[in-house]
């Protein structure tokens, strides 16, 4: 392969020509180190069982091909135990399609735009659980056939008053179509309206199911690119509620609080022990509380590198941390809940671990409430990697939001990883002393 010219992957997810200030990615393609269509088939054996190790330590090279970027992500995020067959896979395939048609159905009893094709952006109830009559719920409500919205509220108002989850999800609705309607708008997938009414119908489901959580702004942009990679709705489904088992709680509101401020207080004592001036210096300009970082922590950096290499960021971070219990903590418990500490599966060899996971092994693994995600020394990585620039020119906290807004598209994934990783290490060494 040697000599062989690397292959640039914008063209796997075309722009649309009017939107020119989209940013390029700089991920390429490079034959010899990307995981690659004959490489992936390769590293299965006649049963189909996956060697992972290899597979990780490729995609840490590399990334993988757009090619099947789908059906790696979904043994990256544990939809898949890689020590399986090609026939157990199946059956499991097999059996999620028809749990998330069935949840899907559920759905569209209680409301009938689940599945048609379209979606809503219009509030279908009031607050109160009351019908909304405006001429645009009606509109949207009206599936082409001899109903109408009207006649969708008389048969809604006859079961009498609506159970409180039934008003929660259906306020929902039109929240998750406002967010569907601008959620990567600038490629040519999503000019297709059945592409939106996917995202909508898979977010939809997701919020009736997860009754803890329900749907919070941002996971419009994390399960888009699960609509894009893999074509049947029901894979795309179960991908993002896999992702959503490691982020879920980032998006649990007690009121007073949303769970990702947690990792933020860990993001603060990490600059403290890795850049000391640096933290003092964000504390000084009223960035103490590490706010401004919510958004990279909540849509995985989504917002700071090309839609290409957020792509090329997330299976790089997830074969880092990847945990081969990842399957068995996940299929032994339900649907809208997190991966469960203190899980006892099978012994788990460190060669099938990502590295990032390794070294949490041998520290002995583990802060209070398990170690924390690979995310925050993401974070941690990007702030070390603009200390300069927000130590001279930060002198306040806007010029703190405007630093960092303006790295959009300036990133390297590769180059934030191994920073990530080297500030993991140092944190940890330092940690114990």
């Amino acid at each position: 392969m040697w000599g062989v010219a690397s292959e640039p992957a914008d063209s796997y997810y075309q722009a649309r020509p009017e939107c020119t200030d989209v940013p390029k990615t700089r991920f390429k393609i490079k034959p010899g180190k990307t995981l690659s269509v004959r490489k992936w088939q390769a590293a299965f054996v006649q049963e189909g069982s996956l060697d992972i190790g290899k597979t990780l330590r490729r995609i840490r090279r590399g990334g993988i091909h757009p090619s099947i970027r789908g059906e790696v992500w979904e043994f990256l995020l544990g939809c898949y135990d890689p020590m399986s067959t090609f026939e157990e896979r199946e059956q499991i395939r097999q059996r999620r399609r028809l749990q998330y048609a069935s949840w899907k159905e559920e759905c569209k009893k209680m409301f009938p735009v689940i599945g048609s094709g379209r979606f809503m952006t219009a509030p279908v109830i009031t607050d109160n659980g009351q019908p909304n009559y405006d001429p645009l719920v009606l509109q949207e409500i009206n599936l082409g056939t001899n109903s109408n919205g009207t006649d969708f509220f008389k048969e809604l108002t006859s079961r009498g008053p609506l159970d409180k989850k039934v008003v929660e999800w259906l306020l929902s609705l039109h929240q998750i179509g406002l967010d569907v309607n601008r959620t990567d708008r600038t490629l040519v997938f999503y000019e297709k309206k059945e592409n939106l009414s996917k995202l909508w119908d898979i977010l939809s489901v997701y919020a009736w199911i997860d009754k803890d959580v329900g749907y919070c702004q941002g996971m419009s942009e994390l399960c888009s690119p699960m609509i894009i990679l893999l074509e049947d709705e029901a894979d795309s489904f179960w991908c993002f509620e896999r992702l959503m088992r490691r982020l879920r709680g980032n998006f649990r509101s007690t009121g007073r609080s949303v769970g990702v401020e947690a990792q933020l207080t860990h993001l603060s004592s990490i600059t403290q022990i890795i850049d000391p001036k640096l933290h003092q210096h964000l504390d000084s300009v009223g960035g103490g509380d590490y706010l401004f970082a919510i958004r990279m922590l909540m849509v995985q950096f989504r917002r700071e590198f090309s839609f290409c290499d957020s792509l090329y960021l997330w299976e790089m971070m997830w074969a880092l941390e990847y945990d081969p219990e990842l399957f068995y903590v996940y299929e032994a418990h339900q649907c809208g809940s997190e991966k469960t500490e203190g899980f006892k599966g099978k012994p788990k060899s460190i060669r099938q671990c990502g590295k990032y996971e390794r070294q949490n092994m041998r520290n002995g693994g583990q802060s209070t409430g398990g170690p924390l995600p690979i995310s925050v020394f993401l974070v941690a990585s990007v702030l070390k990697d603009k200390s300069s620039k927000l130590l001279t020119e930060a002198r306040g906290l806007d010029d703190v939001v405007k630093i960092l807004n303006d790295m959009t598209g300036n990133l390297d994934a590769k180059k934030t990883c191994s920073g990530a990783i080297k500030i993991h290490r140092k944190y940890l060494r330092k940690a114990k002393k």
